[in-house]
């Protein structure tokens, strides 16, 4: 079909953005101010309240703007939980995520949504910018651009998708045997993604296109003692999913389980067992150069390793 006549998918799909909020007063101004400033306009914002006692829901009512759709919660409950009820009320042919505490840059829907025009594409991700409260910024893809289309093993081997810049087809979420799992509490996002993708191909837009705002207060970090815990709930997951799974991507499945080990390690390590930590990380010693140095490393005290972790010179 002639280019001229092609129908783009961007001049008839309505967005649906699902942004859940527990006493976020302090930041939601600003993340529902960058989607009113979107280039793209057809657009519905789903605000789910998640019983907020602070001053958001009076924030949120002070737009008048027919886009924007308010929710509150007729209990409290886990985030994916809250995002599962969010997603039930959307109308829109495609879905994205924006918490908040984060933002999107004015032209974020314009560049991704064309992209669904290819009937393959499940999801679509773009560049993004952690910020924290100093307006330090690191750009996500800067050294490293992320693969495209069948990404479902890359997946399994270094996770790289930020929430804030993804979009994806309703279509393909609503297909999938669950949506958010509420049994997690810092993988929900890992799990969902990469259950998508085992059927739909990833597309990536390399602009920066959102920002991501590290604070104290990010579920990421206040869970990160889950990690280890839920990943093996991920496996037995993908285990059941796939058939033979353990078989078919045996790299796979052993680099899953020693990142299991790791993050374990990790915990058990702050809290100064550094003896119970080596003993996670024994088994994969020669694994790599990298796993060697991290288990010569737990021989002292967890802040020498998370120092040069931090810096991000030292990944397993």
């Amino acid at each position: 079909m002639p280019l001229a006549n092609k129908k783009s998918i961007c001049t008839k799909s309505t967005v649906s953005i699902i942004m859940n909020c527990f006493n976020g007063a302090e930041f939601v101004n600003e993340a529902i101010d960058s989607i009113l400033a979107q280039t793209y306009t057809k657009w519905e914002l789903i605000f789910w309240d998640n019983q907020s006692t602070d001053n958001s829901a009076n924030i949120v009512s002070a737009y008048n703007d027919k886009r924007i759709r308010y929710f509150y919660a007729k209990s409290f409950t886990s985030l994916g939980e809250a995002r599962n009820l969010a997603i039930g009320k959307a109308r829109g042919t495609l879905i994205a995520f924006l918490d908040c505490d984060d933002l999107w840059m004015t032209e974020k829907l314009m560049k991704q949504v064309p992209l669904f025009d290819n009937p393959k594409i499940g999801i679509v991700i773009s560049d993004t910018l952690f910020f924290n409260k100093s307006q330090k910024e690191k750009q996500l893809y800067k050294k490293r651009k992320p693969p495209e289309g069948d990404v479902f093993e890359e997946l399994l081997m270094r996770y790289f998708i930020s929430l804030e810049t993804a979009i994806v087809r309703t279509a393909a979420i609503k297909e999938l045997d669950e949506l958010f799992d509420i049994r997690f509490s810092a993988i929900e996002e890992y799990d969902l993604f990469i259950r998508l993708c085992y059927k739909w191909e990833l597309a990536y837009v390399d602009l920066i296109l959102a920002k991501w705002r590290v604070h104290s207060g990010s579920a990421t970090w206040v869970n990160s003692e889950l990690f280890g815990k839920e990943r093996r709930l991920f496996i037995e997951k993908l285990l059941r999913m796939i058939p033979n799974f353990n078989i078919k991507y045996k790299t796979h499945y052993n680099a899953l389980l020693r990142k299991c080990d790791y993050e374990d390690a990790k915990e058990v390590w702050k809290t100064g067992n550094l003896s119970a930590a080596r003993c996670l990380l024994k088994p994969h010693r020669f694994t790599g150069l990298s796993w060697l140095v991290i288990y010569f490393l737990t021989f002292f005290p967890f802040k020498m390793f998370h120092l040069i972790e931090k810096v991000g010179r030292l990944r397993p």
